[in-house]
């Protein structure tokens, strides 16, 4: 039976001055999943992947991630350098994450923070920025690059630390076709691999090939359903119901064949 990841029970939260955006969330990731986070826009999952990545935290109920509940006041010094070593946050935009001059140093900063020595970090940008097609980038200013560069300089710059799991925040938005593929192919890879995928996402296109699971978010910030991913897209009531779709979504039989 695979290690509970992370269990969240009646977490709720809210920001300032504003209706929650999470509420009475319960919910248990195990190790190894590949999940999706479904729901229209402003329903609640980036905050709940900020939760889930420690950036953010709940304001009532209780979350554990390895076993260990996870709460602001104990979160400090070792306990969140371990957890963010080992869980790796993409944000929706690239652009939040890159601040370095280079792409080389971009990839680099994070080993560095964490201590490991410059050859083991010069060997790990050689093999990832190969995995990445990145090579030719590595000089470069993130801010030069085009949006699906950006976004695989902004992998990279997670997957350089090998986290046991990858959250990511509407990873397929803003790419070109070609860059999707790339992308989809990616998860597909780690997915194999064994590491613990979680993204939020409304591409309905790309969820089947990259997650068995999904949990669906009401637009009452409340979760709605929490299905295998093949059973859920065959629900077009249920669907429509939360906002994610229109009247004239159909499912394609392709969505659901073996990759």
């Amino acid at each position: 039976m695979n290690q509970t990841v992370f269990k969240l029970d009646e977490v709720s939260y809210a920001y300032p001055q504003s209706e929650p955006v999470l509420s009475n969330i319960s919910l248990e990731i195990v190790a190894g999943e590949r999940l999706s986070i479904l729901g229209a826009n402003g329903c609640g999952k980036s905050t709940l992947l900020k939760i889930l990545a420690g950036l953010l935290f709940p304001q009532s109920g209780t979350f554990t991630a390895f076993g260990k509940k996870v709460e602001r006041e104990h979160f400090k010094g070792n306990l969140s350098t371990v957890y963010h070593r080992r869980i790796g946050f993409v944000f929706q935009d690239s652009e939040a994450q890159l601040f370095c001059s280079t792409v080389y140093e971009e990839l680099a900063f994070g080993p560095l923070q964490f201590g490991l020595p410059k050859d083991t970090i010069r060997k790990r940008i050689d093999e990832l920025s190969s995995i990445l097609d990145i090579e030719k980038l590595l000089e470069k200013p993130p801010f030069h690059l085009s949006g699906g560069e950006k976004k695989k300089v902004a992998i990279g710059s997670v997957l350089i630390l090998n986290p046991d799991v990858l959250v990511l925040d509407e990873p397929a938005s803003s790419l070109d076709p070609r860059s999707q593929t790339w992308l989809l192919h990616l998860l597909q890879s780690l997915g194999k691999a064994g590491k613990t995928l979680i993204f939020a996402t409304h591409d309905l296109d790309l969820v089947p090939h990259v997650s068995d699971r999904a949990i669906l978010f009401d637009e009452d910030h409340t979760i709605a359903a929490d299905l295998p991913v093949k059973t859920l897209l065959k629900d077009p009531k249920l669907l429509k119901q939360v906002n994610l779709v229109d009247e004239h979504y159909h499912t394609h039989p392709w969505d659901f064949q073996e990759d």
